[in-house]
């Protein structure tokens, strides 16, 4: 579906597909859990999701000759530590819009993890005091004009390059790869679990499945608080994206599964129940998953499984999408381990 997409190369090819034995017996032995380790996907910056969504972006970014790219996302951002170092990479300037998405107090939040490799990449870090929302923002769209005003040549990447025009086409290319590894495994999935908040990943992924009719096997788990908003943002950018690679049929309201019982107390902040699973994960497996992201959706992957959603024998593939980094940001929450 994506050949007539010009591609940038950023990530080291297919990622890998684990078995997560530990983790499963531990859960019953019912259900076969397994990470694609899109964590591990790129030698930039320790990789993660973005870059997959990237390489559909940047050619248009080039072609445009715009010499800075500018991004928006919270003060930990992924997505923006990946603009930095896809900057870094191609020779452009950078501008990020870090708001502050998240009502954490840990003393060294604005200085650790993500923000803090953005800043070691060169990037130009604004912080803003604007809260959580997953649409366009105003402070990034004031910066795109800045950027303008002193010369630069900006081009814009939205957060998470999710409402991008070609926001949807690389997890599309995840559907397909996985596919192929299927193949290669011999056995299918019966579920894709993937944690979802400005909603490309899980509407890529719903459109790359919908070719072999197993969009509604992609679970998404939200992690904004917002899911309304949520939902409604990835399935209008599913039905963009297929009507963008002529998939040949309409992305139907309840092809978008997003399960919003796992995002409290809110955005960026984990529960306690977070926290267990983020320990179990990493004590079991030596898997590291995040308390904005990773962290909620094995959270809810845990918690699905131990309440019988998926059935007996089911095999599920947990889509680890990175945000390891920003793990340090909570030193204070885990400082006990």
């Amino acid at each position: 579906m994506l050949k007539k997409f010009e591609r940038y190369p950023l990530t080291f090819g297919p990622t890998s597909i684990e078995k997560l034995d530990r983790l499963s017996k531990h859960l019953g032995g019912k259900v076969e859990i397994y990470a694609k380790r899109e964590d591990c996907n790129s030698g930039l910056a320790f990789g993660g999701n973005k870059l997959r969504k990237l390489e559909y972006i940047i050619p248009d970014a080039i072609a445009s000759k715009a010499d800075t790219l500018v991004s928006v996302g919270g003060v930990q951002s992924n997505h923006t530590r990946m603009v930095a170092a896809v900057a870094a990479k191609i020779g452009m300037k950078c501008v990020l819009v870090q708001e502050s998405w998240v009502p954490h107090e840990d003393a060294v939040y604005d200085r650790v993890g993500n923000i803090l490799l953005s800043r070691i990449m060169g990037a130009e870090v604004w912080l803003v005091d604007e809260g959580f929302d997953i649409g366009i923002r105003h402070s990034w769209e004031q910066a795109l004009d800045e950027v303008k005003q002193r010369g630069d040549r900006p081009y814009a990447i939205p957060a998470g390059a999710s409402v991008h025009k070609y926001g949807g086409l690389g997890y599309i290319g995840f559907a397909e790869e996985v596919c192929a590894q299927e193949r290669q495994l011999g056995f299918a999935f019966d579920y894709i679990v993937v944690c979802t908040v400005t909603g490309s990943t899980q509407a890529g992924m719903v459109v790359g499945f919908a070719k072999h009719s197993r969009q509604r096997n992609v679970i998404g788990i939200d992690a904004s608080a917002t899911p309304i908003q949520t939902k409604a943002q990835a399935l209008q950018i599913a039905r963009h994206t297929a009507k963008l690679v002529d998939l040949g049929m309409e992305i139907a309201d309840d092809d978008v599964r997003l399960f919003q019982e796992y995002a409290y107390p809110c955005y960026g902040i984990p529960s306690e129940d977070t926290k267990e699973a983020i320990r179990l994960c990493a004590r079991l497996e030596g898997l590291i998953t995040d308390p904005v992201y990773e962290g909620k959706s094995m959270q809810g992957l845990v918690d699905l499984i131990q309440n019988g959603f998926f059935p007996e024998g089911s095999k599920v593939l947990f889509a680890h999408l990175g945000g390891g980094p920003a793990i340090n940001s909570y030193g204070y929450t885990f400082r006990n381990g």
